[in-house]
């Protein structure tokens, strides 16, 4: 029996023959430290390109939602392909909830008194309104005093536009409801109905009532009550035909007055040159009544287009 040394050299130090798990030299150290990070910089790498991916289907399934409509035969989402202009829009498109009832509307009424604003096709107002004269109105919220001045005036249609679904929904109904069929509903941007979708001549009235204010200074330009604006609407009117505006928030009255005053299209019906008192026929909403109870004062403009 051979006889072992009493103190072996330990495993690893400079003296002990190489084993299986010892390193070789500074080339196999070296060597491990490469690999280490190549794989650390290939896995920090496919996690980036799967975030990318990921962030890539989140858009892809966003920009699908826009596009699809949320009722089969209803208003779509985008008629116009809009949001590939790129001009400053004066509105906000929003998916609010829909109740049971707008549902059921949009559903039954919006192929027999909706049309999407698609800006492929020019309208004739008067064969969509049987022979009536038409006023083209831009943006009704939920639809009452819309419905309510199509009922107290069978002999006048109402072109009727807005973006917002639910309204959509809630206007078809009340005039169905109501029993008027003066009523249309346009889906859309009505900057493109008026440059593209209707004929010279073709409206007797526009009526734009409170409108988005966009209070901030920075957002003026997004007013609707431009000089650009009126040069599109101007051509579509008739003449003699009314603009009529109104508002509560005082600094956008202000920029009306001036802008539909120094317009040489348009000329104002009161005597004075200012503001007009509210015509009995545009109904005191429920909105117009909050903001009055806060002690707002209401404005209304009417100006003839010459």
């Amino acid at each position: 029996m051979s006889e072992q040394p009493l103190n072996p050299t330990p495993a690893g130090s400079p003296d002990a023959p190489p084993t299986d798990e010892t390193p070789t030299g500074p080339a196999r150290t070296g060597s491990t430290a490469a690999d280490s990070l190549a794989d650390a910089t290939a896995e920090e790498t496919t996690t980036a390109d799967e975030a990318a991916a990921l962030r890539a289907a989140s858009f892809e399934r966003a920009r699908r939602l826009r596009m699809e409509p949320r009722f089969p035969g209803g208003p779509a989402a985008d008629p116009a392909g809009s949001h590939h202009e790129r001009r400053i829009r004066s509105f906000q498109p929003r998916r609010s909830r829909v109740t049971t009832g707008q549902q059921e509307s949009l559903e039954r009424l919006w192929p027999k008194w909706g049309l999407d604003i698609d800006g492929r096709r020019v309208l004739d107002p008067a064969e969509l309104f049987d022979g009536l004269p038409v006023v083209l109105e831009i943006g009704f919220g939920m639809g009452e005093a819309t419905a309510q001045m199509a009922a107290d005036d069978p002999g006048t249609g109402i072109l009727a536009v807005d973006v917002h679904t639910p309204g959509q929904g809630n206007l078809l109904g009340l005039a169905d409801k109501a029993g008027s069929t003066n009523v249309r509903v346009a889906n859309g941007d009505a900057v493109i109905l008026l440059r593209e979708m209707l004929a010279p001549e073709s409206l007797d009235g526009l009526r734009v009532f409170f409108p988005d204010p966009w209070p901030k200074a920075r957002h003026h330009k997004r007013r609707l009550i431009q000089p650009d604006f009126l040069d599109l609407v101007a051509p579509v009117l008739k003449p003699g035909a009314i603009v009529h505006c109104a508002t509560d928030w005082e600094p956008y009255a202000e920029q009306m007055l001036e802008v539909l005053t120094a317009h040489p299209r348009f000329e104002n019906t009161a005597a004075d040159g200012g503001y007009a008192p509210r015509p009995a026929f545009r109904p005191l909403t429920r909105f117009e009544g909050q903001g009055l109870d806060k002690g707002h004062v209401v404005h209304d403009l009417l100006f003839a287009r010459v």
